[in-house]
């Protein structure tokens, strides 16, 4: 299948039949959210991959009860990071400089131009900024999950301050963003399964100035 024939397969998965996701898959899934572009390559998140029964069962009541939490096989936590910090942000260049073979400081007029923007912002500036990047690791994931026919269902209905502290997420300097769910569907009991895939035409949905 081409790309949009997976994005016509896939579905926000309601009921999952328990089966497990191979670790390949997930490791694939998770690699396309590395690889996703990010402004100025900070890559500000991180992915928690969770396949542990027990934490799952934890995290299902925070999420409002949805069965997808502990019939998944793996839930993926992407969670931002809490601000900008100087060393954060000289970590990301550092690196980019070691591998790629450059003089240490090559980067130094852009970093420090970038510094300054963020001092003059809030935290929760920072945190907005940094979860818009998450998402866009957050839809690679899902286009990679249906490109090997795994389910996944997104989910932002959850307590955030409630998982932060079940994952220990704040001594990390991250916040929950959103969940994917991984796992494979129950076709016998997912009510939504077999229902037409609804889009905005595209006529309405793109605005074009030619």
């Amino acid at each position: 299948m081409n790309l949009h024939e997976q994005l016509n397969w896939r579905y926000a998965t309601k009921k999952m039949n328990g089966t497990a996701v191979s670790q390949d898959k997930v490791d694939y899934i998770v690699e396309a959210a590395r690889l996703a572009p990010t402004s100025s390559g900070l890559q500000p998140f991180r992915v928690i991959e969770i396949a542990n029964t027990e934490l799952k069962e934890k995290i299902q009541p925070i999420a409002y009860g949805q069965s997808q939490i502990t019939d998944a096989s793996h839930l993926l936590v992407f969670a931002a990071f809490d601000e900008y910090t100087e060393e954060r942000v000289d970590q990301v260049f550092a690196q980019q400089e070691t591998e790629r073979g450059l003089p240490s400081g090559a980067s130094d007029d852009y970093k420090n131009m970038l510094k300054q923007g963020f001092e003059a912002q809030t935290k929760d500036d920072h945190f907005n900024h940094a979860a818009r990047q998450a998402y866009i690791g957050f839809g690679m994931a899902i286009a990679a999950a249906a490109e090997l026919q795994v389910d996944a269902t997104p989910m932002e209905g959850f307590v955030n301050a409630q998982l932060d502290e079940l994952l220990g997420l704040s001594e990390k300097g991250l916040k929950s963003v959103t969940i994917l769910a991984l796992g494979y569907r129950d076709e016998a009991n997912d009510w939504l399964v077999n229902m037409k895939k609804v889009r905005t035409e595209k006529s309405e949905f793109v605005i074009q100035y030619k």
